[in-house]
């Protein structure tokens, strides 16, 4: 089989997944949101790694910049929650980074080192699974001059562009990416919003997708409700469910028809689902 072939049918599989998983019984996708935070270290390379091994669909990951100009995976744009080091991630480099090692749930030190985004695309090119891949901004919401680009080269570089869906909280990140790269599928991202000025009523969430040529939507689980999930279908948009971690959660959503559960807890969703 071609290589060209072969990416068709992950392209496939993946569209399958998402959209198609339902109507045959299969249920949503499982996507481990920071490889799953709840069982270990977050967006850590142990964690993608044991949620790949548990047959995960998809890995949820955040991406920063490094002062040289590096990918690195860490949901913070700060250092002190989850890793041993302090500061802002844009004013650190890669090699320090490489010295720093990632808390665990209870805030002990683990033997996890901050990986860069290379590392997980690695982990994942063997596999089937796909990435939900979120380009996050600095402290205050200051972008990181050129991520979009680096992120969409990397992906490139590694063959998995078809199997990676770009997210973002901000509508600009997403048409940067659209204008670099028009047939890359995105997400907007819809949470409850840190003001009233910032906030995103759950009935403008699919008309915001829209408008911003986003294919997919994630929401805040808590936002979801059927009539969201109805004028999504209407709109031709997939709907992730994020962060869901509770087994009656998880059997709500799925009873809402999401397309994509995003769990720290991957084993219990897959326990849930039944697969």
């Amino acid at each position: 089989m071609t290589g060209a072939a072969w990416t068709g049918l992950l392209v496939l599989a993946l569209a399958l997944a998402m959209t198609a998983g339902r109507a045959e019984g299969a249920g949503p996708a499982v996507a481990a949101h920071r490889g799953g935070a709840l069982l270990w270290p977050e967006n850590s390379l142990l964690a993608f790694r044991s949620a790949l091994a548990l047959g995960v669909d998809m890995v949820e990951t955040d991406v920063h910049l490094t002062a040289d100009g590096e990918l690195v995976l860490i949901h913070d744009p700060t250092l002190e929650r989850t890793t041993t080091g302090s500061g802002p991630v844009r004013s650190a480099r890669l090699a320090d980074l490489r010295t720093l090692r990632l808390k665990g749930a209870d805030g002990a030190a683990t033997p996890e080192p901050v990986p860069a985004l290379g590392e997980l695309l690695d982990a994942l090119a063997p596999t089937r699974a796909g990435l939900l891949l979120e380009i996050k901004t600095g402290s205050e919401g200051a972008r990181y001059e050129g991520i979009e680009a680096k992120v969409l080269a990397l992906l490139r570089a590694r063959g998995l562009v078809a199997r990676t869906i770009v997210m973002a909280f901000e509508p600009d990140t997403l048409r940067r990416v659209r204008e670099l790269a028009p047939s890359v599928r995105t997400a907007l991202l819809i949470g409850r919003g840190r003001t009233q000025r910032d906030r995103v009523w759950p009935a403008e969430a699919v008309e915001r997708a829209r408008e911003v040529g986003a294919g997919h939507l994630g929401m805040n689980h808590r936002l979801l409700d059927a009539d969201v999930v109805a004028a999504a279908r209407r709109a031709g948009i997939t709907v992730a469910a994020w962060t869901v971690n509770e087994e009656a959660d998880i059997r709500r959503v799925v009873a809402l028809g999401v397309d994509v559960v995003i769990t720290d807890r991957p084993d219990l969703a897959r326990r849930v689902l039944d697969r």
